[in-house]
């Protein structure tokens, strides 16, 4: 980025945190929340399933929901069953169970619980940053058939870097959720759109205004999110030297959320076995920088581990698709 479009960002960052502030004060004020219309608060569908061949399952990042891997959707379902949930305690999902205390092991059990449900033993696992770290939990449970990550949470080298980030987050919720009602409009407009997502992804024009919107929404009913970011130092990503199937790590060379040195490569150490690869011109949520690019390093793995169990690619059984209807 030029000095021009930083001076530019960096000011309409700072007028949008202005605005954050002054709504919080006046809201503290008043004593309490606002409330919101039904059209503001209206969760999102609880995920997607559609695709025919081998069961793949796609888990998203923290504070998203299953909107973000829709532009991969179609390349993968030409080959797989593709299922993609939103974790517990996400917009559109169940919440945790009362009593349950957010943790990674949480929604990990949800997601083994969703397995269940389908019947589905062994499954093909994607997960991106958070959704990265509970793929490679589910080969620890012995649930994957194979694993490809995308710059997956879990690793750190540096406290005070994983504080700051924790810190950041805290305050970029915040500031989302409060800009809520007018989540529409932010997102069509190119230049407030650019400063929600460029820390995220590599290309912002690319970003589907309407998956923003609802990102941002999202964030209106996700209770999970601040109670999890406060524990998430807590029980680090444990080594994992068998996971017992393929694993392939996918690192983003334009990662501005985890960067590889501070949090991959504390990461990749745990994982011996494991396949690593860098991903040029993208993000930390890569799916919408280059779809192409992301499908073709998924399918490379399971098409190879479904040749080698004798299951051939795109065949197994039709699932439509079923957005909203689980």
């Amino acid at each position: 980025m030029n000095r021009r479009r930083r001076v530019v960002h960096g000011a309409g960052a700072a007028g949008l945190l202005a605005g954050y502030l002054a709504v919080r004060a006046r809201r503290r004020r008043a004593g309490g929340e606002p409330a919101a219309t039904a059209e503001h608060i209206q969760p999102d569908t609880p995920g997607h399933r559609g695709g025919s061949g081998t069961p793949i399952l796609l888990l998203h990042g923290f504070s998203v929901t299953w909107r973000s891997w829709k532009p991969v959707l179609p390349l993968l379902e030409r080959h797989h069953d593709v299922i993609a949930p939103t974790l517990l305690g996400h917009s559109g999902a169940a919440m945790l169970a009362e009593g349950v205390a957010p943790s990674v092991d949480a929604l990990l059990d949800g997601v083994i619980a969703e397995l269940d449900s389908l019947g589905l033993d062994q499954v093909h696992v994607v997960g991106n940053s958070l959704g990265g770290w509970l793929a490679l939990e589910l080969a620890r449970r012995g649930r994957a058939r194979s694993v490809v990550v995308f710059s997956p949470a879990g690793g750190w080298s540096s406290n005070l870097r994983l504080a700051t980030l924790v810190a950041g987050m805290r305050v970029a919720f915040e500031l989302l959720e409060v800009l809520g009602p007018r989540a529409d409009a932010l997102a069509r407009n190119p230049r407030t759109r650019g400063m929600f997502v460029s820390a995220m992804v590599a290309h912002p024009e690319r970003f589907d205004p309407a998956d923003l919107a609802a990102d941002i929404r999202a964030l209106r009913h996700a209770p999970v999110l601040l109670p999890l970011l406060s524990v998430l130092g807590e029980h680090p990503f444990q080594p994992l030297r068998n996971p017992g199937c393929p694993v392939r790590v996918v690192w983003a060379r334009k990662d501005r959320v985890i960067p590889f040195p501070v949090f991959g490569q504390p990461l990749v150490d745990k994982l011996p076995s494991a396949e690593l690869l860098f991903l040029d011109d993208v993000g930390h949520v890569p799916m919408s920088d280059d779809p192409q690019a992301v499908a073709r390093l998924i399918l490379e793995v399971t098409d190879a581990v479904d040749s080698r169990a004798g299951t051939p690619p795109g065949t197994g059984a039709t699932a439509a698709s079923t957005d909203g209807k689980r």
